[in-house]
């Protein structure tokens, strides 16, 4: 049953997605045009401000308690972050209007789980982001889709074949696209560590979007982070792969422990991490971020209805995002192609082809 508190979840999602690329984003796509490079630091930083609002949401307004235990993230460091799948929310894709225009401008790498499609794109855009050395943080989940009892028994059909221990918490990794990632940025310099994400939820589970609009948020989340610095990593493709099935046999008597003991990850021996700043600031931040976005989706709407040049940019913007997409292909091919014309670099298939 559909529930007041997760339609207003939603919708101030969407509203503030939609209604931001619009007014917040659009404004600065010129840029893309002469300095790609500016554009993306800037993109990177609005698309930030929309990025604290669910979790203002969750944790202030809707009391869900986050306890993260482990090694703690240091600010700015570039890293790639691995983590259990355990929910779906397929609804946030490319095309849907707000969260989809959002995600292109913010350049994320979309993808189509065919590594023979997906590969020369990931690598362009990988190659791209060391170019610019804007700092990274990139996070995959190498199980490639969320846990459920049908994506389990495939897990431990295909870990039968290939005499591997069959899990019940987590599925077996993919590690291509892990292992590809990992020489890229390496290669590129653009890579300082591993940051090994555990996620586990003590109570109630929201598997998929329903359980969000019938108000079913989770009463905790916990996260473990165990964090790996480049150097410590093994050179080859082989050892990474290996090392990244080693990471996920851990994540199976991590949250075995969890689920079958005290749920929770302190029997791991590393305490509570405790905010970067100060916990009234993050406070702050968190109010902040939902008084912001509170005022900002009404202030659009009085000024769309009392404006017709605001109707018109509004219109105009619209149906840019929708045909770039459809020609293009989306925002961050794009900026992708304006970054390699600016920069005469050659494209990854290019450089097979010479």
């Amino acid at each position: 049953m559909v529930s007041l508190k997760g339609i207003y979840f939603i919708i101030s999602l969407f509203l503030g997605s939609f209604l931001g690329s619009i007014f917040m984003l659009a404004p600065f796509l010129p840029l893309m045009l002469v300095m790609p490079s500016w554009y993306r630091w800037i993109n990177n930083r609005l698309v930030a401000t929309w990025l604290t609002l669910p979790v203002a949401l969750l944790e202030t307004i809707f009391r869900v308690k986050v306890i993260i235990t482990g090694d703690a993230f240091v600010p700015g460091e570039r890293s790639v972050i691995i983590m259990n799948h355990r929910t779906r929310m397929d609804w946030i894709l490319k095309s849907v209007p707000g969260f989809g225009w959002a995600m292109q401008a913010a350049a994320y790498i979309f993808i189509h789980r065919k590594w023979k499609d997906d590969k020369s794109h990931f690598e362009n855009m990988l190659n791209y982001f060391c170019d610019i050395q804007e700092p990274l943080q990139l996070l995959i989940f190498p199980e490639g889709t969320d846990l459920t009892e049908n994506s389990k028994a495939k897990s431990n059909e295909f870990a039968e074949k290939n005499g591997l221990e069959k899990y019940e918490y987590v599925l077996h990794p993919r590690t291509t696209g892990f292992t590809f990632v990992v020489e890229c940025l390496r290669e590129g310099k653009n890579l300082d560590a591993i940051h090994d994400i555990t996620v586990a939820y003590p109570h109630n589970i929201p598997q998929t979007e329903k359980h969000l609009l019938s108000g079913n948020f989770p009463k905790e989340i916990h996260f473990h982070i165990n964090r790996y610095p480049v150097e410590s990593l093994p050179e080859t493709k082989e050892e990474l792969q290996v090392w990244c099935h080693k990471r996920w046999q851990e994540k199976e008597d991590r949250l075995r422990m969890f689920y079958e003991g005290p749920k929770n990850f302190y029997f791991t021996g590393k305490s509570v991490i405790p905010p970067c700043k100060s916990e009234f600031r993050v406070l702050m931040v968190k109010w902040m971020s939902i008084l912001y976005w509170t005022f900002f989706t009404p202030a659009m709407f009085i000024l769309l209805y009392f404006y017709s040049i605001v109707r018109w940019y509004f219109l105009i913007i619209i149906l840019f995002f929708v045909l770039q997409e459809k020609i293009f292909g989306g925002l961050e091919v794009i900026e992708l192609a304006c970054y390699r014309y600016l920069h005469k670099r050659p494209r990854v298939d290019d450089k097979r082809n010479d």
